[in-house]
């Protein structure tokens, strides 16, 4: 069989596969639609599921991309009448979301200034003689500054564009196919910093401390000071796990660049001393870092922030709309983020995720603490896949299965900072599960499908080290 044969029967193979994963997937989307609807549901909730689940196994199974998959299955929510064009449209008003675009125009300017050119090579110089060295000092980065910082997504916008820098002036774009020369696996491994750096901090997230505002009502009293001390075993594990099993299970195509160091240095020599644009975008970018910092203590708008740096830097003609006229991937995050957060925002009001928890809940009932804690913890990390926020699972779900592993024995304080610390490191089980993701997701260096993978083992990983040197140094201490 000639090259060109072989050539055929391959696409023929690739084409028939892909027809049957159509088949399957739709099949299953019609069956779920049309079966009896469970016993304490409302139709609504039912149908929606199937939409959102069939939405998330096409993208899975690599049939869509994320995008195409959520423009899909926004118009059959308003088509077949389970959502109004009011509540469907609902998300695109969503002011975190459009902080997420904005940070991302933002990190381009910081890009196209060269200031992050200059930071991306004295972090090489510094710490680039190996792929791994630039994926623990960007870490590094994450868990130091964290602390100050209430919003994981902020933070996100704050250090995207360093690893930008970093992927391309290593040689790692997207554009020309070196995408897994070493910016895929930085991408990836910052979305994992920063589901650890928010469960080592009590004020790296939002949701950290309303989530202790809840547990005071069982009668668990969670501070700054016990929170860190709970989590910084556990956490500083899987900080040094991370990156070395990521290395593992997504490797870069380089691993060690011993030169780079050498190279970075003549770079900064080339660049000279900091000129014009990056003196402005310098201090427009760290008076953003200053007022997102201080968003949790005074009344700024984060998103406003955002909106007034993008301002400057485009009255400044650092970015100008010639540059946002070339900027779909903040178009396309901002549709396919906006429909998947409503979807799962409507299950969760319909009472789809109550009556889940519910479930999980009474099933374990009878069994000694030790199951029930286990079995709650599992459920509550994989049950994330449904959710497009950290904050509206804990919502949803916190309180019930708080109380239901009290009632059953498992020690208060155990398994009230055990669930909020699943809150925060499941967070990279699916590309949507954060908004802290999103931006890195809008990079194109990694798929969704390669997302949803590693996002998986890397979630897993977390869980393990958590719940079980976790678990006994909680035990131990408290």
């Amino acid at each position: 069989m000639d090259h060109r044969a072989k050539h055929h029967s391959h696409h023929r193979r690739v084409e028939r596969k892909k027809i049957v994963l159509w088949s399957l997937t739709l099949l299953t989307g019609v069956l779920m639609w049309f079966m009896p609807v469970p016993e304490g549901l409302k139709p609504e909730a039912w149908r929606l599921f199937a939409v959102f689940f069939t939405t998330i196994l096409s993208i899975i199974v690599g049939l869509l991309p994320i995008l195409v998959a959520s423009v899909l299955a926004l118009s059959v929510t308003v088509l077949s009448g389970l959502l109004s064009t009011e509540q469907a449209y609902s998300g695109f008003s969503q002011n975190f979301i459009l902080l997420i675009v904005v940070a991302f125009l933002v990190s381009q300017a910081v890009v196209k200034s060269g200031l992050g050119k200059r930071i991306a090579m004295h972090i090489i110089r510094r710490f680039g003689r190996s792929t791994l060295g630039l994926a623990y000092s960007m870490m590094a980065t994450d868990i130091m500054i964290a602390p100050a910082f209430p919003s994981n997504t902020a933070r996100s916008g704050v250090l995207f564009p360093i690893v930008q820098s970093l992927a391309h002036d290593s040689g790692s774009k997207v554009a020309d196919g070196t995408r897994k020369k070493l910016g895929a696996y930085l991408m990836m491994n910052m979305m994992v910093s920063l589901s650890i750096s928010s469960t080592i901090w009590f004020t790296a997230m939002a949701a950290n401390p309303l989530g202790a505002e809840m547990a005071r009502k069982f009668g668990v009293e969670i501070t700054f000071g016990n929170w860190l001390l709970a989590a910084v075993v556990p956490g500083l594990v899987a900080f040094f796990l991370a990156p070395l099993v990521l290395m593992r299970i997504y490797p870069p195509d380089v691993k060690e660049t011993p030169d780079a160091p050498a190279r970075a240095q003549e770079a900064l020599e080339k660049m000279g001393p900091v000129h014009r644009n990056e003196w402005i975008t310098g201090i427009v970018f760290v008076t953003m870092v200053v007022l997102w910092a201080l968003s949790g203590i005074l009344p700024i708008d984060k998103t406003a922030v955002a909106f007034a740096g993008l301002g400057i830097l485009m009255v400044a003609n650092i970015f100008t709309m010639a540059d946002m006229r070339h900027q779909g991937e903040a178009l396309s995050t901002l549709i396919w983020f906006s429909v998947l957060f409503t979807l799962s925002a409507y299950l969760d009001r319909f009472g789809f995720m109550a009556y889940v928890g519910e479930h999980i809940a009474h099933g374990i009932e009878g069994f000694g603490w030790p199951v029930v804690y286990g079995v709650l913890i599992l459920a509550y990390v994989l049950i994330h896949y449904l959710f497009v926020s950290q904050t509206a699972q804990m919502l949803a779900l916190y309180g019930i299965f708080l109380e239901v592993g009290i009632n059953a024995g498992v020690p208060p304080m155990l398994m009230a900072l055990m669930l909020l610390f699943a809150t925060n490191f499941n967070a990279v089980i699916t590309p949507q599960g954060s908004s802290a993701n999103v931006i890195f997701v809008s990079s194109e260096y990694m798929t969704s499908k390669e997302i949803y993978r590693n996002g998986f083992f890397m979630t897993m990983l977390n869980t393990a080290i958590f719940m079980g040197i976790g678990t006994f140094w909680i035990l131990l201490v408290f």
